[in-house]
């Protein structure tokens, strides 16, 4: 049995495992027919919390090492939890829904999830959580906290993992694949609403007229065409827009941005319409005919034109 002795008290401590403390502390070894004196304590492993509890300072030494990625632990089963990390072993299942999960606290969290148990509430607006650290995350709606602030740009967040989801923008990284189309998305949300344009799912309508819409956001997009609300307004010729994206496009007449241009003739355009549009002169597509004549025209305003030619030769 090894032991440690304090050389300045001389009290003995049992363990299995090396403790690395104060030099104050020596290991000894012992016969087991040695009887210990009465200041050893029966626990097999002295960690940090023994020496709390022992009212021995504890060094906060962590000589448990991961081999695999270098992380130190103070105690052995905590390096033993943490290698599941590595080696992908969950031992703990849910009887439920056979999700696993590798330590006891993370299944009994998840199976709040099926109970419907949500013990925590919000004290502020009476929103309930199943969990304590996502009523934490929950609060800083309120609270305005923003915690997290990307590098790059200086943005703050309320959540790492919104972080992580922005800093992709900087990045450029996408790594969510469409299998259809190989487009690829910086989120999984993204890359679902995309997934709508194959599957052709359109689960959002209007009430007011019935169009159907891929995405939420369309549809509240939409119904400002029905109630005329136009909340984004230029600041420069005050011209109001029913969407953000309206607006953006609107601005580069101000600014002078052309981020588009043709590879054939370097000629540039405000917004990518115009670049196909432009395109369709080097290719000689003429899609749009008139159905009196035959005439082909690349716009379709080019056609409607042309068509009242017809219309006053009638007259």
């Amino acid at each position: 049995i090894k032991t440690y002795v304090n050389t300045s008290s001389g009290n003995q401590f049992a363990s299995d495992h090396v403790l690395t403390q104060e030099d104050s502390f020596m290991e000894t070894e012992i016969n087991k027919s040695q009887k210990l004196n009465n200041d050893v304590f029966g626990k097999t492993i002295l960690n940090g919390n023994n020496l709390k509890h022992c009212n021995i300072p504890y060094s906060g030494k962590k000589p448990y090492n991961c081999v695999t990625c270098g992380k130190q632990f103070g105690n052995n089963s905590n390096l033993k939890t943490h290698q599941r990390i590595h080696t992908g072993e969950k031992p703990y299942c849910c009887i439920v829904c056979g999700k696993k999960f590798v330590i006891n606290s993370s299944l009994k969290r998840h199976e709040k999830v099926h109970t419907g148990e949500k013990p925590y509430s919000c004290v502020i607006c009476g929103k309930q959580f199943g969990t304590n650290s996502k009523l934490k995350l929950h609060q800083r709606i309120h609270t305005g906290e923003k915690p997290y602030g990307c590098i790059v740009c200086g943005k703050e967040f309320g959540r790492s993992g919104t972080l992580k989801i922005h800093q992709r923008i900087h990045t450029g990284e996408k790594p969510y694949h469409c299998l259809a189309c190989g487009k690829d998305f910086g989120t999984n949300n993204e890359l679902k609403s995309h997934m709508k344009v194959h599957t052709g799912e359109k689960p959002y309508s209007c009430v007011v007229c019935g169009k159907y819409f891929g995405r939420n956001g369309e549809l509240k997009s939409h119904e400002k065409v029905h109630t005329g609300e136009k909340p984004y307004s230029c600041v420069v010729c005050g011209k109001s827009f029913g969407r953000n994206d309206e607006l953006k496009l609107h601005q580069r007449i101000h600014t002078g941005e052309k981020p588009y241009s043709c590879e054939i003739c370097g000629k540039e355009f405000g917004i990518s319409s115009n670049l196909k549009t432009h395109q369709k002169i080097h290719s000689g597509q003429k899609p749009y005919c008139c159905v009196v004549c035959g005439k082909n025209f690349v716009i379709n305003s080019s056609l409607k034109r042309h068509k009242k030619i017809h219309a006053r030769d009638k007259l």
